[in-house]
């Protein structure tokens, strides 16, 4: 059983190592490749005013824009080929874990029923708060970003073959150290799985649930996005909303928290070859969803309670009236 269990993580793993390898492989290759023509200068010189406002360089754009177009692994191939300060590298870690993805994320999101402009609103307002609050709080982080295996270079390479050569063993790298973390994660993934994890899982966060404002029959589907994400995890959290009757409300307040939270293992790990401390991510992360999602409940039964009054008011009134 564990020896199966193990094979199937393995495969699982490989396989997503390939296909997360397609697209950081070529978004690498072309960011170290552009890095050598005017193109990249002209884009980040015409974009730099706009970044500094939230603490960044103007080449970060290529980054943000990529992580939400695409994904965190396309966004995390764009930096393994810049160069950062740790703290500008954080900022940039801590807005693509509240907003990457969103294409596919914000379908999942609507698909389960949740307006698009609360999506986005949540998605793209945490990203740009949090990147405000960073870069005025922590003065720190000004040390040059090591990226695990990837060491700076001290001079530019020059001749089409080292331009290529050195483009090719950054991309390589990149996906080495991304091979080094999807694969052991998958397995344990698919571990949790097999043991039928997830619904335990579920039904301990049910209390939780509950106490951010949520029914219970919500802790499956926050227990399939907090372990798998939304786009991994769509499949089960969409099944469970269906089955487990879970209300308008209760789907709006648990896609807030996650839309903060989600694939809170993976969308952790993923940051630690780009030489950034991972807890304070952790933390950030969770604590802006808690806090969130208690906020935005209290706010809805508060205006809940405020429309019954009115409606008893008017209903006394118009006894009153006969």
């Amino acid at each position: 059983m564990l020896l199966s269990t193990l094979k199937k993580g393995l495969l699982v793993g490989f396989k997503t190592t390939w296909i997360l390898g397609k697209i950081i492989f070529p978004v690498t290759l072309i960011v170290s490749l552009l890095q050598y023509t005017p193109f990249l200068s002209w884009a980040i010189n015409m974009i730099s005013p706009l970044m500094k406002l939230i603490g960044l360089p103007g080449d970060a754009a290529i980054v943000l824009v990529l992580g939400n177009f695409l994904n965190l692994y396309a966004a995390i191939g764009a930096i393994l080929t810049l160069d950062f300060s740790v703290k500008e590298v954080f900022i940039i870690a801590v807005m693509l874990s509240f907003s990457h993805n969103l294409f596919v994320e914000s379908g999942v999101a609507m698909k389960a029923g949740v307006k698009l402009w609360v999506v986005l609103t949540t998605r793209l307002g945490l990203a740009l708060i949090s990147a405000v609050v960073i870069n005025l709080v922590w003065h720190g982080g000004g040390e040059r970003a090591v990226y695990g295996m990837i060491q700076p270079t001290i001079e530019n390479a020059t001749g089409v073959g080292a331009i290529l050569v050195e483009a090719i063993q950054k991309a390589g790298l990149g996906i080495l150290q991304l091979a080094m973390i999807v694969i052991p994660l998958m397995v344990v993934i698919q571990i949790l799985k097999d043991i039928q994890w997830l619904s335990k899982f579920s039904k301990g966060l049910a209390p939780v649930t509950k106490t951010l404002g949520m029914n219970e029959n919500t802790s499956t589907t926050m227990a399939a996005g907090l372990l798998f994400g939304l786009a991994y995890g769509a499949g089960v959290m969409l099944q469970a909303v269906k089955e487990d009757g879970v209300s308008k409300k209760d789907i709006t307040l648990a896609f807030i928290f996650l839309m903060a939270c989600h694939a809170i293992v993976e969308d952790t790990l993923i940051f630690i070859p780009l030489g950034i401390p991972v807890w304070p991510l952790f933390l950030i992360r969770l604590g802006v969803a808690i806090v969130l999602t208690l906020v935005v409940g209290t706010i809805w039964k508060r205006s809940g309670l405020v429309r019954r009054e009115e409606a008893i008011n008017d209903k006394q009134n118009y006894d009153s009236s006969l």
